[in-house]
């Protein structure tokens, strides 16, 4: 009988969050300041680090119900480091969810009971199978 793992506290989910956020924005800082550096232009390193942004939040995106277009968002500067923040605070918890999944993913969605009231799952143990045919409401 194999157990399922609890869902993350607080502290372990912010620790997970602020590691994978060090992970995803701390690179593009020093590829910024390095680019800066070689070329003594301040907005080629507000450039980079938009960039390394934007490509953040693209690969964060699908984990964090996120759509993989909105790493365009990821690229205006500051709202990047925002979203990014947002999606690193989603992936700390996953499998389990804390946010409604969009309506392309709520055929592997399953609504936790239970103990785990207000959480989803969404990963593929246990998710349903997408109905066939189109379903209308």
């Amino acid at each position: 009988m194999q157990r399922e793992a609890e869902p993350r506290g607080l502290v372990g989910r912010s620790l997970v969050a602020a590691g994978l956020f060090a992970g995803a924005v701390v690179p593009g800082w020093t590829l910024g300041d390095l680019t800066e550096s070689w070329t003594g232009n301040g907005l080629l390193d507000w450039l980079v680090t938009c960039a390394w942004s934007g490509l953040a939040v693209r690969v964060l995106a699908p984990w964090g119900s996120y759509r993989p277009r909105d790493g365009w968002l990821g690229v205006i500067p500051l709202y990047g480091w925002y979203l990014t923040c947002v999606l690193c605070w989603r992936v700390a918890l996953l499998p389990y969810r804390d946010w409604e999944p969009r309506e392309e993913e709520l055929w592997r969605a399953r609504w936790l009971t239970g103990d785990r009231l207000g959480l989803w799952r969404a990963d593929s143990r246990g998710a349903m199978r997408p109905a066939v045919g189109h379903r209308t409401r």
